[in-house]
């Protein structure tokens, strides 16, 4: 099981050592199955680029063919020739497109393992998603010999500085555990010369407020600088001018929500919530869901309520101890449970491709929330359903959130059609097309 503070360097530090210049490299590769499910133009409005074609080390394709990951989405596309230029990027790209993908792959390029030294820092707005990351940086360089460690506050800080010490090449870190580190002086970042911020607008807000600018006055004038995130408030672009050097900027954003998700809305009073919800339970095909209530209270309660009408249920919020919050998120990543009701801690980044159904039990208050939230079904251009109970008191906020993102939220149906989220529904489909 992953824990908050790993370390890992692969075995097979030249794994193409013994294998022919031809292709046939690519024959003996672990490949898992291919995936078939729809994909919307999200992830397939590309070029037309492969990964070869950005000249990467041949460990390092070995790693994104390993993962299933054939051909780069949009994001990747524009992001990754960018940032092997060395040029600083600030790109807006929607959740579940491939963000990751876009900066670990470059940053794995750059890497010099003969150098033992701190050469790439990712910074994320949650341990999850800090866990989430890491996890994905070692399966891409596992043939690479680089040592990735993931370190987020709630966990013991003597085992995270025994692991510094053993000589690290990329970090990928929560906010204040990193600067904790390295102004004890136990992180040296002179020579980390990548920098990511991936959900920057999250970590650019009230909650990390100043420690970004402090950790950047620790990296070495030459760096490059890279911005990931799917909103971008006034902070982002302040933050941008004052340490970026002439940006690359994307947009993938033309509009805000993925394609892929349909949303839904059910005009309910609040006592009838958890029937409504049972009904849902009922009658949807559910792969895997997410369930958001808007308080860790709220979260506990509702757990409990759906364990009681029989269905599995997992919960998870910021309250629950790390190595808690650690099993739950491994837990509910193997597919060992089919619910998991979450608070906000749930909604940023996190990559679950099995989720195809979210409801909003609580509907939040801002639309960036929602829009984060909804963003966990429909991943990576597949399709998803994202439902919404609505109280007498959310009306205004549903009309502010369908005008701020332009997208249209639909009362409910009495049948959902299967094609909008189920992958076998959707493969019948197609067949009988």
């Amino acid at each position: 099981m992953a824990t908050n503070a790993t370390l890992t360097m692969s075995n097979n530090n030249h794994a193409n050592n013994g294998i022919n210049s031809s292709n046939d490299w690519k024959a003996k590769l672990k490949v898992p199955p291919k995936d078939n499910r729809i994909k919307t133009s999200d992830v397939t409005s590309t070029r037309g680029n492969d990964f070869e074609e950005f000249c990467l080390k041949r460990e390092l394709l070995m790693g994104i063919f390993e993962q299933g990951w054939e051909k780069p989405s949009p994001i990747q596309e524009a992001a990754i020739p960018v940032a092997l230029l060395g040029n600083d990027i600030l790109a807006r790209a929607k959740n579940g497109t491939g963000k990751t993908g876009a900066y670990t792959i470059p940053l794995l390029q750059k890497i010099d393992v003969t150098n033992n030294a701190i050469q790439a820092l990712v910074v994320v707005p949650t341990r999850e998603l800090a866990m989430q990351t890491s996890n994905i940086c070692m399966e891409l360089g596992r043939h690479l010999g680089i040592r990735v460690m993931v370190t987020t506050g709630g966990t013991n800080l003597k085992d995270d500085i025994m692991r510094i010490y053993e000589n690290v090449h990329v970090v990928v870190a929560t906010p204040g555990r990193i600067l904790d580190l390295v102004e004890k002086k136990v992180a040296a970042l002179n020579n980390c010369k990548y920098f990511v911020l991936d959900e920057a607008d999250k970590l650019l807000g009230q909650d990390f407020q100043g420690m970004l600018d402090t950790l950047i006055s620790y990296l070495p004038e030459e760096r490059q600088i890279l911005l990931f995130s799917a909103t971008f408030p006034i902070t982002v672009e302040q933050f941008m001018k004052k340490h970026l050097k002439n940006p690359h900027e994307i947009n993938l954003m033309e509009e805000l929500t993925l394609k892929g998700v349909t949303q839904y809305y059910a005009f309910v009073q609040e006592r009838q919530k958890v029937h409504c919800l049972n009904t849902l339970f009922s009658k949807l095909q559910i792969n895997q869901s997410i369930i958001f209530c808007n308080s860790t209270q709220r979260v506990e309660l509702l757990a409990k309520k759906i364990a009681e009408l029989g269905y599995s249920c997992y919960y998870i919020h910021a309250r629950m101890s790390q190595p808690h919050r650690n099993r739950v998120f491994h837990d509910f990543r193997k597919g060992l449970c089919r619910n998991l009701v979450c608070s906000d801690l749930f909604t940023r980044g996190i990559d679950i491709q099995a989720v195809n159904v979210v409801i909003n039990f609580d509907f939040p208050k801002m639309a960036e929330t929602y829009l984060h939230r909804i963003g966990r079904s429909g991943r990576f251009g597949h399709l998803g359903i994202a439902i919404n109970l609505i109280t007498y008191e959310d009306r205004d906020l549903l009309h502010k959130v369908e005008a701020e993102l332009n997208t249209t939220i639909k009362p409910i149906p009495k049948v959902i059609d299967p094609t909008l989220y189920v992958a076998e529904a959707q493969a019948e489909n197609a067949d009988n097309n």
